[in-house]
């Protein structure tokens, strides 16, 4: 007999005004000819013309002109190789190069779904048996890039959810790129990324253990602007610099609402999308839980890149990639608390299987273990987590989604040890939340899926993906979900 679950009818869909405006470049050739058309305008042309663009766009960003004058830098080197004096040209006119240099996009044109959930930080001025929350959804736009995107809401003393307003002057962070790297672990990724050695060395030989950003960069352009290099040389360099960019830090403003804060693909290493964030609060060893973490995955059209992020005011984000034997595929998450002294994460590094890993840092991942293969039906294709692991008194409740035929997926549940995580207590026979009719259609047919759920007023609280292009959430009595776990055996 399936545990009941209780559908809410509040459905989260894609909005296609959300726009954010992402650099546009055109390719060297095409760029220098827009650049000489500029050039040959008068000041007032000039001016005019900027006008007309502002008032067609300064009502849907934030900040628009500084982004004009971001964008033109971004081409600095091409103007100046025009022999254009680049200080001497007006800010007028490098306004209006950078809206040449700039195209809205938007980022959830095609999809919102993926969705995961935490505790807000303020929890102030709420009536008893209320929990104010941030939801996380993966947003699909365009080429089918994603991004990460929030919604802030408040849950009842009956576990409806009431979803704040949202702003739409979309605001893209602020990037700082780390500044030094230790060159142990620095070689130690481009190994597990199969980068050549032979090349790796020409340029990590000559620095010091612990060496700055630009001084790497400046010494990988310097390799690659030789014109007689070899593509496979190219490629390893371009690696170097692919890893170097991941780790970063993003500063939102503080007068942006959480709505409008986008986490966008930044680095080469996820050119293509941030998928499936999975948020967690975290709690560590005082106690104190000023800390949420997500695992996600980057995507470069060829290669994937599992990555931590981090902030404790969801203004400013802290990015690291993950490292080690048990970081090598999708689908890993964060336990919310150390045990026994150490991290420990789940994952599924064959693409089949769940495993569990432990380590005495957050970004460092080896000896992944064995912890689940598909036993029913409905999972048989393979399984895999639906968020972080959550705390209960009976042991850690994890969510877990299978795919059987026909590639449809499910979300179950698990209980295990709280001491030893690895010992299963209890496992659904059957799924927790199945595709309804009215849910099999979508940009792909026949999903459930979920990035992470909470436990209030002791049920839990399932927001999920349909068909990956639209989510809702369910909620489940925690008192037969467990009792279903324990009976399970």
């Amino acid at each position: 007999m399936r545990v009941p679950v209780i559908r809410k009818d509040i459905r989260f869909t894609p909005d296609s005004k959300r726009v954010v405006a992402r650099y546009f470049m055109n390719g060297d050739e095409r760029t220098i000819q827009m650049i000489a058309r500029i050039m040959t305008l008068d000041e007032k042309q000039v001016v005019d013309t900027l006008e007309h663009t502002l008032r067609e766009f300064a009502r849907r960003h934030r900040n628009i002109s500084s982004i004009f004058l971001k964008h033109c830098g971004k081409i600095r080197g091409i103007i100046e190789n025009m022999q254009i004096d680049y200080e001497a040209m007006t800010l007028e006119r490098k306004m209006l190069i950078g809206s040449y240099c700039t195209m809205e996009y938007a980022i959830e044109s095609a999809a919102i779904f993926n969705p995961s959930i935490v505790e807000d930080f303020d929890q102030s001025d709420l009536q008893i048996g209320e929990k104010r929350v941030i939801i996380s959804f993966r947003a699909t736009g365009e080429g089918h890039i994603s991004s990460i995107v929030f919604r802030r809401g408040i849950l009842d003393k009956d576990n409806n959810l009431q979803v704040m307003k949202i702003g739409h002057n979309i605001d893209k962070a602020e990037i700082v790129h780390k500044s030094l790297y230790n060159k142990e672990r620095f070689l130690l990724k481009l190994s597990e990324m199969h980068t050549q050695d032979k090349y790796i060395a020409q340029i990590m030989q000559d620095l010091p253990n612990e060496f700055e950003y630009a001084v790497l960069k400046s010494m990988v352009n310097i390799a690659l602007s030789d014109p007689s290099i070899r593509q496979e040389r190219r490629t390893a360099l371009e690696e170097i610099i692919w890893l170097a960019d991941s780790f970063y830090d993003l500063q939102f403003k503080h007068d942006s609402d959480i709505t409008e804060r986008v986490i966008f693909p930044i680095s080469d290493s996820e050119s293509k999308g941030i998928e499936d964030a999975r948020f967690v609060h975290f709690v560590d060893d005082d106690g104190s839980n000023n800390r949420v973490m997500a695992t996600y995955t980057a995507y470069n059209g060829h290669t994937i890149l599992p990555k931590l992020i981090s902030t404790e005011d969801f203004y400013t984000f802290r990015v690291m990639p993950l490292h080690g034997a048990g970081a090598q595929n999708k689908n890993l998450a964060l336990f919310p608390r150390k045990i026994k002294g150490k991290y420990a994460m789940l994952s599924r590094i064959d693409g089949v299987n769940n495993y569990i890993m432990y380590s005495d840092r957050a970004t460092q991942w080896n000896t992944p273990v064995l912890l689940q293969e598909p036993r029913y039906t409905w999972e048989f294709t393979q399984i895999g987590n639906c968020g972080s692991p959550l705390w209960t008194e009976e042991g850690w409740l994890v969510i877990t989604h299978g795919v059987g035929a026909m590639r449809r997926y499910c979300i179950g549940a698990s209980l295990f040890d709280l001491d030893d995580p690895s010992k299963e207590i209890g496992r659904l026979k059957e799924p927790l939340l199945s595709p309804l009719e009215d849910e099999r259609e979508g940009y792909v047919p026949n999903v459930v899926y979920s990035c992470g759920a909470i436990i209030h007023n002791n049920s839990l609280i399932l927001p999920y993906a349909v068909s990956d292009y639209s989510s809702t959430y369910a909620i489940v009595d925690m008192v037969e979900l467990i009792t279903a776990l324990k009976n399970s055996k």
